[in-house]
């Protein structure tokens, strides 16, 4: 049995110039590359001409390719001699499976390599000019997913609101979209109503979104802005840093919300 080979690439949060160089080396030198879904085109075109690019798209909510046999192709496909490059969305170590996905080929003896991808959290904050960890502001911050793994207990969101206001933490929540309303009722418990928040959709992409609020109208700004997945949700301080605020905007009313501009 051959050993096999496969690297895990981050593929950042869609826009291509964010990839890192190393990811494009590994990209560039696939013959077979497994796509989540949530990468974009121009990044899969990097693929060289012969490369085979199978789509294994996994989307909260929607019909998915089953992470066993994402595994067992990935398995499979390096054993064969291919050059496997698994192209996941932001980077593959934060909510990508990645370790998942590391434990399983190393135990069927294939070698994995890691290329580290731009999170979306950290995209997305970035992109409305937000500091996460800006000292004025806050100590820390936590990324946390607001849909759990299925059989087990969710975060305690009272909790982790209280710890963040007496740490002065800012919170980035990937996949909390669908769970919004329950997500603010249970924040709302050690947080202000009017903590920052802001939601940003499809960061770094041309067809970027967000909106500014506040975490008591988080839920309401969701709906009434038609904001939906892929977000990620910025809860704290750090959010009035964003540049088009005035700066004692005090209570931030919902800001509108816009594709961003793409430099050229």
């Amino acid at each position: 049995m051959k050993q096999g080979h496969c690297t895990l690439v981050g593929a950042g949060p869609g826009d291509p110039e964010l990839l890192t160089l190393k990811a494009l080396r590994a990209i560039e030198a696939a013959s077979l590359l497994l796509v989540d879904d949530l990468v974009s085109d121009e990044i899969v075109a990097l693929a060289p001409p012969g490369a085979r690019v199978v789509r294994v798209g996994k989307r909260g909510g929607c019909k998915s390719t089953p992470q066993a046999f994402i595994e067992r192709l990935m398995v499979s496909a390096a054993q064969d001699g291919e050059r496997v490059v698994r192209l996941k969305g932001g980077d593959p170590f934060i909510f990508g499976r990645g370790g998942e996905e590391a434990e399983h080929l190393r135990a069927a003896g294939v070698t994995v390599d890691v290329v580290n991808g731009i999170t979306a959290g950290l995209a997305g904050p970035t992109a409305l000019g937000v500091a996460l960890t800006h000292r004025d502001h806050a100590q820390g911050v936590v990324f946390i997913t607001g849909h759990n793994r299925p059989g087990s207990d969710p975060a305690d969101w009272r909790q982790l609101a209280a710890t963040a206001h007496q740490a002065r933490l800012t919170l980035v929540i990937y996949m909390g979209m669908a769970s919004a309303q329950r997500l603010q009722q249970d924040l709302l418990a050690g947080l202000p109503a009017h903590t920052q928040v802001a939601i940003v959709q499809n960061a770094s992409r041309p067809d970027q979104r967000h909106a500014v609020t506040t975490l008591g109208r988080l839920h309401d700004t969701i709906v009434g802005h038609g904001l939906a997945s892929p977000s990620v949700i910025v809860v704290g301080d750090v959010v009035s840093g964003i540049a088009a605020l005035p700066a004692d905007s005090g209570q931030m009313p919902d800001t509108p919300i816009a594709p961003q501009a793409r430099s050229a």
